[in-house]
């Protein structure tokens, strides 16, 4: 039986990617290794949408948010965070931590914080240093409308921190264009990696702000640090060369299809898989989808821990439940990255099938049927009648 990861995070790894893994290692002071952060920067500004230097950490992605935090924000300052899920609850955790105080900006799990709900934080708070907020929630599916966040906050001296872990490289992004003052994303979504390496890009905006801060609170994530040995295509830590060096080919993957052309193709299979769940009986969660994952409900009566258990046990396929609150109650199927249309049609097979045998009614092809007009109509432009 073939083994399918479709979950949101961790992604599948290219298999030539996989093949530059195995690779030796190779010393991380060399002029091999300041050619590929030449490389690996230059294509990183592509993919993020920006002009600004990207910092590469070797860490998670939320060790990316937390040197965001770190070196945007002083002790005793207000932050704006708009959260939905609990990845956007991670930016007040983190506010948290470093005793900066977070103003809570929210929606319930399922929707979006709306454009007017952040306006309305912004004029109740002026004294605000920032506002954090989530591209795509991949906690409950929801995208959120960064380009009118950043409308908001531009003419305010409010920085815009942006958590795009499960967005970059699926949706738009345009982080410049937006007014995005510092985004951060992680390897194991789009970008087709292991997990192990954070990015981060800052405007001159947030530099201002950095730089006018107190030192940072921390030693690692000092991105000052980063960014003037970057200078010389350095680190000021040892980095995960070997990582590094992969991404370099699945960035060049990337800039190859076209950015816009790879948003494109993530809008295709979340529409695909969004017609296949509706089409087996499912609800959408997100009311506002993002294209990264689709999210459904389970169906009333059933266990969704045992139903997503079946499904990998039996047929290989391995999708995502909910978290906390959310935990048995949801499927997450991901479609990010190295992920195409047919591993989305196989999931949407496996899930008809363990539906059946978990007596919940659904006309055998349902799913699958449903996934394949919509991918008709888009790709060939045929009629739904197809």
């Amino acid at each position: 039986m073939k083994p399918r990861m479709l979950t949101p995070g961790p992604t599948p790894v290219p298999e030539e990617t996989l093949l530059d893994l195995a690779r030796p290692v190779f010393y991380h002071r060399s002029a091999q290794m300041k050619q590929v952060l030449a490389d690996v920067l230059d294509d990183l500004r592509y993919v993020f949408c920006t002009k600004n230097l990207v910092l590469p950490l070797t860490c998670s992605g939320t060790g990316g948010m937390e040197a965001a935090v770190v070196n945007c924000f002083a002790p005793g300052r207000k932050v704006l965070c708009a959260h939905a899920g609990r990845w956007g609850e991670r930016w007040r955790n983190l506010c948290r931590a470093f005793g900066i105080e977070a103003v809570s900006v929210t929606a319930p799990y399922g929707q979006a914080v709306r454009p007017e709900q952040l306006a309305a934080a912004v004029a109740e708070h002026p004294d605000a240093a920032g506002v954090c907020a989530t591209l795509s929630e991949t906690a409950t599916g929801v995208r959120h409308d960064i380009e009118a966040f950043g409308r908001i906050t531009a003419p305010t001296p409010m920085l815009l921190l942006v958590d795009a872990i499960s967005g970059l490289g699926v949706i738009p992004c345009r982080t410049d264009a937006w007014g995005v003052d510092v985004c951060v994303t992680g390897s194991q979504k789009a970008l087709m990696l292991p997990p192990g390496l954070a990015f981060v890009s800052v405007s001159e905006r947030a530099w201002t702000r950095i730089d006018a801060n107190p030192p940072a609170r921390t030693f690692y994530f000092d991105l000052k640090k980063y960014r003037d040995k970057l200078l010389d295509h350095e680190t000021p830590f040892t980095p995960a060369n070997t990582l590094l060096r992969a991404l370099r080919l699945n960035l060049k993957r990337l800039r190859t299809e076209g950015i816009e052309n790879v948003w494109a193709r993530h809008a295709r299979m979340a529409a695909a898989a969004r017609a296949g769940m509706r089409a087996l009986g499912l609800e959408i969660f997100a009311a506002q989808p993002a294209d990264g994952l689709t999210v459904a409900r389970v169906p009333e009566g059933l266990d969704g821990v045992a139903l997503l258990s079946k499904l990998e046990k039996n047929y290989g396929i391995k999708l995502a439940g909910g978290q906390d609150v959310l935990k048995g109650k949801i499927i997450r199927l991901g479609h990010m990255g190295y992920i195409d249309q047919f591993d989305v049609l196989a999931a949407l097979s496996g899930l008809e099938l363990v539906l059946l045998e978990m007596g919940h009614g659904v006309e055998p092809g349902a799913g699958v049927a449903a996934a394949q007009r919509v991918l008709a109509e888009q790709v060939t432009g045929l009629t739904a009648a197809v």
